[in-house]
C-alpha cells in the first residue's frame, strides 16, 4: 500500500505556511490523542500519521526534501523520520511541549529540582487511646534539608541555574543531514540546571543524612486503616525544592476487654444466676474509664443486649459518640456444698423447671417431639 501523502493527512495544500501546518496538527492531535480515544485502533491510526506527517513538515529542510522526493528521501539506512510513525527525531514530548506544555505525557524540559518524596509511618495505637485520641512524638529515619546552604546545594545560597549548555531541557540535539540526534547533556548530566559552588557539607544536594523528631496529634475516633497527613514533613526536595508529606497509618490493637464495630462498643458481662431470676443493678466498665450502672430485669437470659447510647467509640472528627452494647452472660454456680444443691432440689420440687419457670426448654422440648411424632 502506498504511503499517503503528508499534506493529505494534515488537510493542507503543497503551499500551505508554516503556521498552518502547526494549526492543522495542533487540531488532529487534539482529537486523535490516545488518551482521548483510549482502545480506538483507527484514532490512535491517525494520530500516529499525523505526528510522522508534522515531525517531517515542521522542518523546512526535511520539508524541502519531502517537496522533492516524497516518502523515499527518509527510507535509507532505515533511519527515516516517518518510518513505522513511532520513533522520530524530536520524539512525541517536544511536539507536546511545544503545543500543550507538558499536558499530554512527560515533557522532555525539566522543569527544576523535584519535591521530595512522602514517607510513611506505621502506628500502633490501642482501643483507648483511639476513643481517647493520642500526642506523641516519633523518630523519622531520612534526609533533612542541609541548614549550611540553607537546602539549596551551593555555598553562596543561590541555588541552582539553568544549565546554558542545553537551556534546561537536559539534552542536546545534533543534526546531520535529514536526521536529528538527541543525547543526555553532558554539562548537567540531563538535570537540566547545575549548581556552580557545591556546598561542602551536602556535596551539592542540598540534603543531609539525619534522624529527626515529630510531634503528632492522633485525633480522637481513629481506626485501623485511618491515615493522618502531615504536611512537608516527609523528604526534602531537592536544592531548595518543597518537602514531601508524612503519612501516619493507624492500626488499632484488639481489646481484652472491649470489641469494636465502626463507632459502637460490645462487651459480654458475667452475670450471676440469682441477679438473672431475680433482677438487680450491675455496673460496667466503659472505654471511658469509667462505669455504668445497668438495671437487670428479672428473668434475663443469657446472650440478651442491653443498649447504653452515647457510650460507645468517639467518631472521628465529630462531638457525638457511639453506643455501648452490653451482652449478658449467666453464670452457672459450681462447687456447691450439700445445702446449695438441697436448696436447689426443692425449688425443682417446687415446680421450679415447669413450663412457665423454663419457657426456653419448653419450647425446645415441643419442637423435638413435634419431630419425633412426624418421623413415626
Amino acid at each position: 500500500m502506498a504511503d499517503r501523502d503528508f499534506y493529505e493527512i494534515l488537510g493542507l495544500s503543497k503551499n500551505a505556511s508554516d503556521s498552518e501546518i502547526k494549526k492543522s496538527y495542533r487540531k488532529l492531535a487534539m482529537k486523535y490523542h490516545p488518551d482521548r480515544n483510549q482502545g480506538n485502533k483507527e484514532a490512535e491510526k491517525k494520530f500516529k500519521e499525523a505526528s510522522a506527517a508534522y515531525e517531517i513538515l515542521k522542518d523546512p529542510e526535511k520539508r524541502s526534501a519531502y517537496d522533492q522526493f516524497g516518502h523515499d528521501a527518509f527510507r535509507q539506512g532505515g533511519q527515516g523520520g516517518a518510518q513505522g510513525f513511532g520513533d522520530f527525531a524530536g520524539g512525541f514530548s517536544d511536539i507536546f511541549e511545544e503545543f500543550f506544555g507538558g499536558g499530554f505525557g512527560q515533557s522532555s524540559r525539566q522543569r527544576g529540582p523535584a519535591r521530595g518524596s512522602d514517607l510513611r509511618y506505621n502506628m500502633t495505637v490501642s482501643l483507648q487511646e483511639a476513643y481517647n485520641g493520642k500526642k506523641t512524638e516519633i523518630r523519622i529515619p531520612g534526609y533533612t534539608s542541609c541548614n549550611a546552604c540553607n537546602s539549596t546545594g551551593s555555598t553562596d545560597k543561590s541555588g541552582p541555574s539553568t544549565c546554558s549548555t542545553c537551556d534546561g531541557h537536559g539534552k542536546v540535539r545534533s543534526t546531520s543531514g535529514f536526521f536529528s540526534i538527541e543525547r543526555p547533556c553532558p554539562t548537567c548530566g540531563g538535570e537540566g540546571y547545575s549548581i556552580k559552588n557545591p556546598c561542602l557539607k551536602c556535596n551539592g544536594s542540598g540534603q543531609v543524612k539525619k534522624q529527626k523528631t515529630i510531634s503528632v496529634s492522633i485525633p480522637a475516633g481513629v481506626d485501623t486503616g485511618t491515615r493522618i497527613r502531615i504536611s512537608g514533613e516527609g523528604e526534602p526536595g531537592q536544592k531548595g525544592a518543597g518537602n514531601g508529606d508524612l503519612y501516619i497509618f493507624v492500626q488499632v490493637q484488639k481489646d481484652n476487654l472491649f470489641e469494636r464495630e465502626e463507632e459502637n462498643i460490645f462487651c459480654q458481662i458475667p452475670i450471676s444466676i440469682t441477679t438473672a431470676i431475680l433482677g438487680g443493678e450491675i455496673e460496667v466498665p466503659t472505654i471511658d474509664g469509667k462505669k455504668a450502672r445497668l438495671t437487670i430485669p428479672s428473668g434475663t437470659q443469657s446472650e440478651t443486649q442491653f443498649r447504653l447510647r452515647g457510650k460507645g467509640m468517639s467518631i472521628l472528627r465529630q462531638s457525638r459518640r457511639g453506643d455501648m452494647y452490653v451482652e449478658t452472660n449467666v453464670e452457672i454456680p459450681v462447687n456447691l456444698n450439700s445445702k446449695q444443691k438441697s436448696i436447689l432440689k426443692e425449688f425443682e420440687n417446687e415446680g421450679g423447671t415447669s413450663k412457665s419457670h423454663n419457657p426456653k426448654s419448653q419450647s425446645f422440648f415441643k419442637k423435638i417431639k413435634e419431630v419425633w411424632e412426624d418421623l413415626t
